[in-house]
């Protein structure tokens, strides 16, 4: 067997963590939907926000106001 091939047993055991890892974020972005959080994600280096209705933007829905920027900056 050449070093850059994977053994079955490597092949399955990767293949379950790509279940599990699957499973996880399927649970996450559900749950967010429940509480009204919206999921991002990233597709070519683009940003974009999939809100609880199921609408895709790329406006952040939580921007931060200029009066939040402001005080951070002082402190």
């Amino acid at each position: 067997m050449r070093q850059d091939e994977l053994s079955l047993e490597t092949y399955k055991q990767a293949r379950k963590f790509l279940q599990i890892a699957n499973r996880a974020v399927k649970r996450a972005q559900e749950e967010n939907r429940k509480k009204g959080i919206p999921n991002v994600y990233d597709f070519n280096g683009h940003l974009y926000y999939e809100l609880p209705n199921g609408e895709l933007t790329k406006e952040d829905p939580y921007p931060l106001s200029k009066e939040t920027d402001s005080k951070e900056e002082k402190c």
